[in-house]
């Protein structure tokens, strides 16, 4: 196993977004949990992020797998008058064990910043969960020539202070690429991940936090990406909801 391989075990998580009902996801989790268990040791862990409604009995049916189960947002407050928000703490009472913060389609969508995406991670924390922080620029953004100065501030802004390897992973999704069948070509991927791993050294002092690639990866492109050097996994969409797509991507992770 390589020295990158072992500091820092790659990470494949799903991100299921707004699909699924039970039936389809209980069928899912059966089909990658059989994969798992056929696979033996791996190279790799998984992660499964499932709706809300579904993260109870998603966690269930890992229980004893090594497959994880996490939440897809959560408030900065444990508790209170916040009609159809989810706390930190009820993730974890539903099994999670991770929870996704800041993708672009809470920041761009739902107006959050790099600030409330902190506060959300200290409430993670406080849980116990492990915060997976998502940054990434917009097309314009690219265009402009402002691609690391904006994941600069979405690191300095979004990471909060106790951040590390043990609590922390960051995600690099640039907008253009989330959903679009594009992605950036593996030089762009190598900027832009060796810029955030030295901008999260420079400010937490741990250079062993899991950087993960997302936005349209695919089987077919994985290998490619996830042999990047600082590209510690990927953070999957719609290939996912296919355990076997979702299956054929974390193969993609180097074998030493």
């Amino acid at each position: 196993m390589s020295d990158k391989a072992s500091a820092r075990r790659p990470l494949i998580a799903g991100n299921w977004k707004m699909n699924g009902l039970l039936a389809d996801a209980m069928a899912l989790i059966g089909d990658l949990k059989r994969l798992r268990a056929e696979a033996g040791e791996t190279v790799f862990e998984m992660l499964v992020c499932p709706p809300a409604t579904l993260l109870r009995p998603v966690a269930g049916a890992l229980a004893g797998s090594p497959i994880a189960a996490g939440g897809q947002d959560c408030h900065t407050q444990a508790a209170g008058a916040y009609t159809g928000d989810i706390s930190a703490a009820m993730l974890a009472d539903a099994g999670a064990g991770h929870v996704i913060l800041g993708h672009s389609e809470r920041r761009h969508g739902h107006g959050e910043d790099s600030a409330l995406v902190r506060a959300k991670a200290l409430a993670a924390r406080g849980a116990g969960l492990i915060a997976v922080i998502c940054i990434g620029e917009t097309e314009a953004e690219r265009d402009a020539g402002r691609t690391l100065s904006v994941l600069s501030e979405q690191v300095e802004g979004s990471l909060p202070e106790g951040a590390d390897a043990k609590n922390t992973v960051v995600a690099y999704e640039p907008v253009w690429a989330i959903g679009t069948g594009r992605t950036p070509t593996v030089g762009q991927v190598a900027e832009a991940h060796l810029h955030i791993r030295e901008r999260i050294a420079a400010g937490t002092g741990d250079a062993a936090m899991r950087v993960l690639y997302g936005g349209s990866v695919k089987p077919e492109n994985a290998a490619e990406l996830l042999g990047v050097a600082d590209v510690d996994g990927a953070l999957v969409g719609g290939a996912s909801l296919k355990a076997a797509d979702f299956w054929a991507i974390a193969q993609g992770c180097p074998a030493d």
